[in-house]
């Protein structure tokens, strides 16, 4: 299939072509072609979009799907339609799954689930066996047959001394090790962010403490230790600055931070809608603009949708009651594009997690694979529930206005594209 992209402005820091406007021409999946203007001839698809902008492709670090075990929520399968039409050529996804993904054999399986999908899946192995936290599992064995990284989504290592042999153990095959930012124990039984609302609204608030110890132990753990480690989702202020004294001592240490935390606060909570009732929890405007500067100065290396699918039966319940978690891969590019400028947007979803997560980097050059995530930064629309595309409907974005509309993807052959 040849493929012809007809004035794209291109956002490409590695890229010649850097913030100018040209005709793509791909054949066979190659890029073979960047000039000012190509003829289409017969047999083309000619690819003309209303300010098209065009960057290598998205990845997104932190994926949930409900298969194996939750399919109700979302399968593999609908769950990649998904990504590629929200923009994304790859997506790692999380062990949170039933059984949980922590063998290679459940490795193998997920991997083998997305064959014919245009967007790659990278699995996370979890850490611990069962997500438990007792016992790690088969690390090297599930290195071996694809995993990119180990860690228990959205649940802290809480032994102390399991989390110092990770690290020591993860060394011998170069693994990253992923840490969830909350102390359980400060945490308690908090639903909500620690706060002004909290209290007027009598939930039950997780302060602040809660992350920044978690953070400050395995950074503490890591200076003793060496390896790689990764602190996903942070959402607090004293965070970004915990590790951007780390990264400052020379620790090998990266973090991301969730969408929903950069757009959304905890004022959200007003209306006791579950929706908004994610982990970490939705912190104040303070921390959110922490958070941006955060992404700004290279402390914090790249940004997630943090996608979760929850089922109705566990979301549409009373605020205390309903399972954390929003989906986020269709909203993601508006929400994110409305707060952060669109080059620290764009690197902190290709080279940045590609680097730390040991994926195979692309740059729009003639010759080069064509791996292309195609969008638009100018447009703003109200997010509704036509806007969802996931089989579950649990998003805090709802009746958002956004900034920003995905076309689609071109990758491994194929594209997904979200037009005519």
């Amino acid at each position: 299939m040849t493929t012809l992209l007809k004035s794209a402005t291109i956002i490409d820091a590695s890229s010649p072509y850097h913030m100018q406007t040209k005709d793509i021409l791909i054949v066979h999946g190659i890029i073979s072609k960047i000039a000012d203007a190509i003829e289409s001839e017969e047999g083309y698809q000619v690819v003309q979009l209303d300010n098209l902008h065009v960057s290598s492709g998205w990845f997104d670090t932190s994926v949930s799907f409900g298969e194996p075990g939750y399919e109700e929520r979302e399968t593999i399968t609908k769950g990649l339609e998904v990504a590629s039409k929200s923009g994304f050529t790859a997506i790692a996804l999380n062990p949170n799954t039933y059984p949980v993904i922590d063998a290679k054999s459940d490795i193998k399986y997920v991997i083998h689930r997305s064959d014919d999908c245009a967007t790659q899946l990278y699995p996370i192995g979890a850490l611990t066996q069962g997500r438990k936290g007792q016992e790690l599992a088969e690390l090297y064995d599930m290195q071996q047959s694809g995993a990119i990284a180990f860690g228990d989504y959205n649940k802290p290592i809480e032994n102390d001394n399991l989390m110092k042999i990770a690290l020591l153990y993860a060394q011998n095959f170069d693994a990253l090790i992923m840490s969830f930012p909350i102390n359980k124990t400060i945490a308690g039984e908090g639903i909500a962010n620690e706060g002004i609302n909290s209290t007027r609204l009598g939930l039950k608030g997780i302060p602040v403490l809660a992350e920044t110890i978690q953070i400050a132990r395995d950074l503490f753990i890591l200076e003793y230790t060496g390896g790689k480690l990764h602190i996903p989702t942070i959402s607090t202020a004293a965070s970004v600055q915990l590790i951007k004294d780390a990264k400052k001592r020379g620790l090998h240490v990266s973090c991301s931070v969730a969408a929903h935390h950069l757009f959304l606060t905890d004022d959200e909570l007003e209306s006791f809608d579950s929706r908004a009732k994610v982990t970490p929890p939705l912190r104040t405007e303070s921390d959110r603009k922490a958070l941006i500067k955060g992404l700004e100065d290279g402390t914090i290396d790249m940004i997630t949708s943090d996608h979760h699918p929850i089922d109705i039966e566990n979301k549409k319940l009373e605020f205390s009651l309903a399972e954390n978690g929003t989906i986020g891969l269709e909203s993601f590019f508006g929400a994110v594009n409305s707060v952060v400028d669109l080059e620290t947007l764009i690197n902190a979803i290709t080279v940045n997690p590609k680097a730390i997560f040991g994926i195979k980097g692309t740059s729009i050059c003639e010759n080069q694979d064509a791996n292309l995530t195609l969008f638009d930064p100018k447009t703003s629309y109200s997010f509704s529930e036509r806007s969802i595309l996931s089989t579950s409907k649990n998003s805090a974005f709802l009746d958002k206005t956004l900034k920003g509309k995905v076309y689609g993807i071109i990758v491994n052959k194929k594209s997904v594209l979200n037009h005519g």
